[in-house]
């Protein structure tokens, strides 16, 4: 762990776009600055942007600096494999990908009840191990989408995982659905050092209601965006915090959080449970846009988008809602009524949300009036 720099990664999920691919020349000047700060570390899978997450960081980032300036993080995701022979070729296509010969850190992927027994039956973890012996990978660990008594099996039947990447956020601290605080300590019951993910709830906590975003403004300064990514920062054993940027904006306010960290203090904490509050009193859909349920959906229907177009609503109350949803994000996909309750999207859904009556819900908001 001693090669990550500073606590700040860049998570390769949301790069910036240019004609709906990854803008290579915006991000290797985000990737410039980055490192120019001191920051180092970077996550990617293969299933990021489409397969094109991993060639932008060999364009943008493996190709241009030495292998000792950055920390770089591959995944295994079950979608790539079906039985253990598959394992390491689709690996060594990984390393390809990326331009590397190594990654410092190797997780089994949005580990959960539903999808361990597939990796514990291809032994896709002692494959990993295997690797890590032979110098392919220098840290193992797991990506985690549960709850806490699943992460206490995997670590209890898996004693060699160095490193837990969870959803950790002050709005999941003490969701029950989410489990974030139980998550963490289960981590650090076993020892384990903690990768931080979605530490902003996918963009929720930096775009807050009014009333919320009104409580934090009356600190000493910062950004919504930064308040959320030092509350997770600040916990033990926490060696790095995640933040997809997608703007060179994005990445300089994560910057001036970053470069001197400092954990939240009282007052400051006192302030994020007043936030929790009021987001939890407008009852808002908690998607994180990570987009996993879009690409299986036979209905083509932009799940993430149509949600936060009914967060939007029921944020604001005004038109932007409405236009979103039937002017750009339904022209060219499925409408929420569309939904035929397949349940493709739950099962692999990391919030484990109920997205097929959520989408009726929508459906209602925006469907119903229009017919």
């Amino acid at each position: 762990m001693e090669k990550i720099k500073q606590k700040l990664g860049f998570g390769c999920m949301r790069l910036p776009k240019k004609d709906g691919k990854p803008d290579l020349e915006q991000f290797a000047r985000m990737v410039d600055r980055f490192l120019e700060e001191g920051f180092n570390y970077f996550d990617t899978a293969h299933g990021y942007h489409r397969g094109e997450s991993v060639t932008a960081l060999r364009a943008c980032l493996t190709s241009r600096y030495p292998r000792t300036d950055y920390v770089l993080t591959d995944k295994l995701t079950d979608a790539y494999f079906e039985k253990e022979e598959d394992i390491r070729p689709f690996f060594e296509r990984q390393l390809e990908w990326c331009g590397v010969e190594y990654f410092d850190f190797y997780l089994m992927h949005a580990q959960g009840a539903s999808n361990y027994e597939k990796f514990r039956r291809c032994r896709a973890y002692e494959t990993a191990l295997n690797l890590k012996e032979e110098g392919k990978i220098r840290h193992f660990g797991i990506s985690f989408h549960d709850k806490a008594d699943v992460l206490e099996r995997i670590l209890t039947d898996y004693p060699q995982i160095e490193v837990v990447q969870i959803q950790f956020n002050y709005l999941d601290y003490e969701d029950p659905s989410v489990q974030s605080k139980a998550v963490y300590e289960v981590c650090r019951r076993h020892g384990k050092q903690v990768l931080i993910m979605e530490p902003v709830k996918g963009g929720t906590l930096a775009n807050l209601p009014e009333e919320a975003a009104s409580v934090l403004s009356g600190l000493k300064g910062g950004s919504p965006a930064g308040y959320a990514i030092r509350f997770a920062a600040g916990f033990e054993g926490v060696v790095c915090v995640l933040s997809g940027m997608s703007t060179p904006e994005q990445l300089e306010d994560n910057i001036l959080t970053m470069k001197h960290f400092r954990p939240l203090d009282e007052e400051e904490k006192g302030a994020v449970r007043r936030v929790v509050s009021i987001i939890n009193g407008l009852n808002l859909i908690p998607c994180t846009g990570c987009r996993y349920c879009v690409e299986g959906c036979p209905q083509n229907i932009s799940i993430p988008d149509l949600f936060s177009c009914m967060n939007t609503k029921m944020r604001s109350h005004d038109w932007n809602a409405d236009f979103y949803y039937h002017a750009v994000h339904t022209v060219n996909g499925g409408k929420a009524s569309d939904c035929i309750r397949c349940g493709c999207c739950e099962d692999i859904c990391p919030q484990h949300l109920p997205i097929r009556d959520l989408l009726e819900d929508v459906a209602k908001a925006f469907d119903q009036k229009e017919s």
